[in-house]
């Protein structure tokens, strides 16, 4: 399976960029590819099912997932249980910088469901899912640090991802 791999610095606490990053019913008003994103059920503590519709490349995937919050270790694991692509998990996670930041990561693993064609849509796909992927993470950064003391840094982009041309 193709694996994609965003990870971005942000000059916050991570107990800042976590609280941001589990808080994903917020992620369509802060970044622009996400369509919504709905809880669907809490089964259990540290356990919550969601619905995504993201727009990625002209089309719209959508999803439901199964998350598993680990609140100490500040990662959420997510496994796809029925959408558009055949297979699709990762996780979310937040670790300390050594300056008092935070890097966030998100890891994504997929399939397209696809296998004749897998050889040429597969690098496709990953770049798409790549290039959103920063797009997320730039979007949490602008939210996180826009104001006074924190003015959006230009010309930022994740590790993973290249900056527009």
């Amino acid at each position: 399976m193709p694996r994609v791999e965003v990870d971005l610095h942000i000059a916050v606490p991570p107990a800042a960029a976590w609280a941001a990053v589990v808080d994903v019913e917020a992620f369509p008003g802060r970044m622009a590819a996400v369509e919504s994103v709905t809880v669907l059920a809490r089964p259990r503590p540290r356990r919550r099912t969601t619905a995504w519709s993201v727009r990625l490349s002209g089309s719209v995937l959508r999803w439901i997932e199964d998350e598993v919050i680990d609140e100490a270790a500040r990662r959420f694991d997510f496994r796809q249980t029925s959408g558009d692509l055949a297979a699709f998990t990762g996780h979310w996670g937040v670790t300390a910088g050594p300056d008092g930041g935070s890097t966030v990561s998100l890891h994504v693993d997929f399939d397209i469901g696809i296998p004749l064609l897998a050889d040429l849509l597969n690098p496709v796909a990953a770049e798409a899912l790549r290039e959103n992927a920063g797009q997320m993470l730039a979007a949490l950064e602008q939210q996180l640090t826009a104001g006074p003391q924190h003015p959006p840094r230009e010309g930022r982009t994740p590790e993973g991802t290249s900056a527009p041309a």
